[in-house]
């Protein structure tokens, strides 16, 4: 039987492709209650070796993603059937329509001023019964009572958080009792790329797994997060099945 689960060093990995995860998001929200979804991948895993609060996050989150080609190839060694990354720049768009077919009312949360508001035009253009509101917001403590108070105005189920990790992520697990979503989904630099700020790599660098070179093309600074990469394939390795 394929595995549902894989521990990518140490931190656990559910074995679900774009449309399970899209499904169990689903499921969530008919659910009720709350989810915290992450999306994994290397420098996530890294920063967990080091960080016990972060690890404790992913840990404790109801899903966790493979984003990323590294975190597949890893989960596949482990017998994960999986087709492919479900990275939160993908996972947004046919997550907005399933908002819209089933009414769940979205909020996008995070990256520079301005942007959210951006993307959630693009998505109502796109989808006009789509309820989406949205706030750029701020992951430290003093911003939490604006958030918060828009998110309840709102009546948010869906919310989807921008402010990179691990802060996202902590933030969602420090404010989870006072969300009131039924999913909160941490999704990094998504705004960003789906706005056209930041441009994606063509079809065939993504398809290759060779994205990472494109945002270190357009994104030196990024060579600092990236060194992670060959220590992070090193351990997979070294670690064996």
């Amino acid at each position: 039987m394929p595995a549902t689960q894989a521990r990518v060093l140490g931190v656990r990995v559910d074995c679900l492709d774009m449309g399970a995860a899209l499904r169990r998001v689903e499921e969530f929200v008919d659910a009720g209650g709350h989810h915290q979804v992450a999306t994994v991948n290397p420098e996530f895993v890294m920063s967990a070796q080091r960080d016990p609060e972060f690890s404790k996050v992913l840990e404790s989150a109801d899903l966790c993603l493979a984003d990323g080609t590294g975190v597949v190839w890893a989960a596949r060694r482990q017998g994960c059937e999986l087709s492919g990354p479900v990275p939160g720049v993908d996972l947004i768009p046919p997550l907005a329509a399933l908002c819209a077919r089933r009414s769940f009312r979205l909020f996008l949360l995070g990256a520079s001023p301005g942007v959210a508001a951006a993307l959630a035009t693009r998505l109502r253009a796109e989808h006009p019964s789509l309820d989406v509101a949205a706030h750029s917001g701020s992951p430290d403590p003093s911003s939490d009572d604006e958030t918060l108070r828009l998110i309840h105005v709102h009546r948010t189920q869906v919310l989807l958080v921008a402010f990179g990790a691990p802060k996202q992520d902590l933030w969602i697990a420090r404010l989870k009792d006072r969300l009131g979503v039924s999913v909160a989904i941490g999704v990094g630099g998504a705004f960003d790329y789906l706005t056209g700020r930041v441009p994606r790599a063509p079809g065939w660098m993504r398809r290759a797994g060779l994205e990472w070179l494109h945002r270190l093309a357009n994104q030196p600074w990024r060579i600092r997060r990236m060194v992670v990469l060959p220590a992070y394939a090193i351990k997979v390795l070294s670690a064996g099945k």
